[in-house]
């Protein structure tokens, strides 16, 4: 199979102008709605249905749940079907299930709403960034992954600060924006123009190629780095830096918005200037980077003594995420045959899922034996197992396979 053409939108600053861009970056923000925009709520959520603070993470883990179980099973459809017959009816789902959510009578049916949510949310981050690998190559590539990174980032920095003043007004407000996705997926099925990757292969001749691709060690690497990115993000961050804000500070749900949307700040700057940085640095030390800002972020948290100086280490976290993520995209991006791109990107999808699954529930067990400060230290722990992995093991490169 041919490899992706340049885009006709040559230089970087042109791509915010590119009519797929624009669509590819507004599934993205879809895709990174159903935990951030709702997460201020959990503390009045938690009081309303009556959920103990180590069992609120059950919301942010049945809802990653099934990316962690559908990933290979979504990217070998997109592969062979084409991606826009996975990414429409994923949009909607998203859509109904997620607003369904609002009018939950208890913790039982919002689980099974959450999970049904999540099976629309599933596809939404690996297909966006398979249609980048479709559209893009290049430095042109690394631009893209860079400002959809951005981009998304200040939707992560919008949904915490309008999920948290919506939440004044009731916690199952902030559970109707996942509607914004029908009007994003009737402009996928009237506007986006793809390129669809099918593949000739017979399913067992595709599903062996693909077996032997995806057993390469240095995906196997960027996959644990992913699975380790969402830990941190999901399980400390989003998860539980709430719980201890409402703790340490007895803060409005607003004032929780606002704290978490400070993260996007940063993450937006750092992701924005990935086209250079890469010039510079090659992008696994900058993976590796990112662990190191991950580290020191959250070992500060624990010790922060006014609510507001929690921005110096939200703003570090950010930097990390800022660089890793994208790095990370991008050099699946490099690495996978096109052939095979979106069962390699689906495929970190599910580590995507497994880093979301895994995050909150093993900081919840530390929040139960250690305390609130016992998840932000168990972060600390997995940042810097994860740079000695980086550092010694020799898992990262950026050589196209076979």
């Amino acid at each position: 199979m041919k490899p992706p053409q340049a885009n006709r939108f040559s230089q970087p600053s042109n791509l915010y102008f590119d009519r797929n861009f624009q669509i590819i970056c507004a599934v993205s923000l879809v895709a990174v709605l159903g935990v951030s925009s709702v997460t201020p709520a959990f503390p009045a959520l938690a009081q309303a249905l009556k959920i103990a603070p180590q069992n609120i993470g059950l919301l942010v883990t049945v809802f990653t749940l099934p990316t962690l179980l559908l990933g290979p099973v979504i990217g070998v459809f997109a592969d062979r079907l084409g991606r826009k017959k996975i990414l429409i009816p994923a949009l909607f789902l998203f859509a109904i299930a997620g607003a369904a959510c609002a009018i939950a009578p208890n913790l039982s049916v919002l689980l099974v709403l959450r999970c049904l949510q999540g099976i629309g949310a599933a596809p939404l981050l690996s297909l966006s960034l398979t249609l980048i690998g479709d559209f893009y190559v290049g430095d042109q590539r690394a631009t893209a992954m860079g400002y959809n990174s951005s981009i998304s980032s200040v939707g992560t920095a919008i949904y915490p600060t309008l999920g948290g003043a919506l939440a004044v007004w009731g916690w199952y407000y902030p559970f109707l924006l996942p509607l914004v996705a029908i009007p994003i997926g009737l402009l996928v099925i009237l506007m986006l123009r793809n390129r669809e990757q099918k593949s000739g292969r017979s399913l067992k001749a595709y599903l062996n190629n693909a077996s032997r691709v995806l057993k390469n060690r240095q995906l196997l690497g960027l996959f644990i780095g992913s699975a380790a990115n969402f830990m941190l993000l999901y399980g400390t961050y989003i998860t539980y830096l709430p719980e201890l804000i409402n703790q340490s500070f007895n803060a409005s749900a607003f004032a929780i918005g606002l704290i978490l949307s400070s993260v996007s700040v940063s993450i937006t700057l750092a992701s924005s200037q990935l086209g250079r940085l890469t010039h510079k640095f090659p992008a696994p030390l900058l993976v590796r980077a990112s662990f190191i800002f991950y580290a020191v972020a959250l070992l500060i948290i624990p010790f922060v003594s006014s609510l507001w100086f929690l921005l110096i280490p939200t703003t570090l976290f950010g930097i990390g995420v800022g660089i890793g993520m994208p790095s990370i995209q991008t050099l699946l991006a490099e690495l996978a045959p096109q052939e095979y791109l979106a069962t390699v990107m689906a495929v970190n999808g599910s580590f995507f899922g497994l880093g979301q699954t895994l995050g909150p529930l093993i900081t919840g067990v530390a929040f139960g034996v250690a305390g609130i400060n016992g998840a932000f230290f168990t972060g600390v722990g997995l940042a810097l197992v994860m740079l000695i992995v980086f550092r010694f093991c020799g898992c990262l490169g950026s050589s196209r396979l076979a």
